[in-house]
């Protein structure tokens, strides 16, 4: 039943790291939570170290590199069958594990998407244009790669660990999410899509992403996608 790599990115996150570890750690999929520490100032990796339970492992980044820096550490260090990216505030539901690991583990999938925008799980209701920029990112994503995905920005992303491990992951910050996406669409892996739930938080909750990620995602679907492999060489 334990076959799952949760691979666990936080930048200053003590008012979450330990509620959300208790939640990871409940589902029966879990075999190893990798916490990579991003150089967080408030004490969120050694919340994190206190956790007893010996799934639990902190790996702590030198300097604050950024969610893709650490995203790939935790990836190079998965040791299970199947990997999924969770985020350290409360934001996405552990519960929905077996919904993602269902098209992997039956073998009709290499990659799973997690998204916010189908299906009938529930969803809190927050910010109109952050709704506006993600369907924009995720249809200039669709048009390069050639995917037709509802939620290409969603953290919730599940992977073969083997899949995941043969990418070359360059992208340090949130260029993260287009380039991964552009990669497993260029090596032709089996990608489906699932429903999960939302509990989005706001800024003074302690959302992180702004407009400025949203110009480097579009800059990411363009510098990993085919065309630019056929002007500048691959990346």
């Amino acid at each position: 039943m334990r076959c799952l790599s949760v691979v666990m990115p936080c930048y200053n996150e003590a008012s979450t790291i330990t509620e959300i570890l208790s939640r990871v750690l409940e589902s029966p999929f879990v075999a190893e939570v990798l916490v990579v520490d991003d150089g967080s100032t408030d004490g969120t990796a050694g919340l994190a170290e206190s956790v007893a339970d010996p799934r639990v492992r902190v790996l702590r980044q030198p300097a604050n590199m950024g969610k893709g820096a650490a995203v790939g550490r935790g990836f190079k260090e998965a040791t299970a069958d199947f990997v999924v990216v969770q985020d350290a505030d409360l934001e996405y539901d552990p519960a929905d594990y077996g919904a993602l690991l269902e098209p992997l583990q039956s073998g009709r999938a290499d990659v799973v998407f997690g998204s916010r925008f189908v299906g009938d799980r529930p969803h809190r209701v927050l910010y109109f244009w952050h709704s506006v920029g993600n369907r924009v990112l995720t249809t200039a994503s669709n048009a390069f790669t050639n995917l037709n995905l509802t939620d290409m920005e969603t953290c919730y992303k599940a992977f073969r660990r083997e899949v995941v491990q043969g990418l070359d992951l360059r992208e340090k910050r949130f260029g993260f999410e287009p380039e991964v996406t552009a990669k497993v669409a260029k090596a032709g892996w089996r990608v489906y899509e699932v429903g999960i739930s939302y509990s989005g938080r706001t800024y003074a909750e302690g959302k992180k992403i702004g407009w400025r990620d949203g110009l480097e995602a579009l800059r990411c679907t363009v510098r990993y996608s085919r065309l630019w492999d056929r002007a500048f060489g691959p990346r």
